[in-house]
């Protein structure tokens, strides 16, 4: 059977790593993330910098037990943060290189979002799963 703990680990470096590549497309590539970034933001490429160093920083403290849960902290909140680019991309149907306009590219990324953030939060011990009274710890 496979343990609670394993269970979050595997979620843990699966979250890391998609964090860990996101940040570099940021830093990389800022373009398409200043283009979906709120008109109310100011200094976009700062902010899109600031943020692809965060989602790195997180992606490591991830991995670092004692820094892990206020990385998984830090990565719910930064989930919710990004969430109005989401919106602005969707609604005002700006066109990126490889990304489609359509409902079916914004409506399950919208849906996954609030699913990114559990799991974020489940894979460094925060949470558990709904309704289920809270598992004896093996981290």
């Amino acid at each position: 059977m496979i343990s609670n703990a394993n269970i979050r680990g595997a979620m843990r470096l699966s979250i890391a790593l998609l964090y860990l590549a996101a940040g570099m497309v940021h830093l990389r590539s800022p373009a398409p993330f200043v283009a979906i970034t709120p008109d109310w933001v100011p200094y976009k490429d700062n902010v899109i910098f600031f943020t692809g160093c965060c989602e790195i920083a997180g992606a490591l403290g991830l991995l670092i037990p004692p820094f892990r849960k206020i990385a998984g902290m830090a990565l719910a909140l930064y989930a919710v943060c990004v969430f109005p680019a989401n919106i602005k991309h969707a609604l005002d149907h700006i066109v990126l290189p490889g990304v489609p306009d359509t409902w079916w590219y914004h409506a399950p990324r919208f849906m996954a979002q609030p699913l990114l953030i559990w799991a974020t939060l489940y894979c460094v011990g925060l949470i558990d799963w709904p309704f289920r009274a809270r598992l004896a710890r093996q981290d």
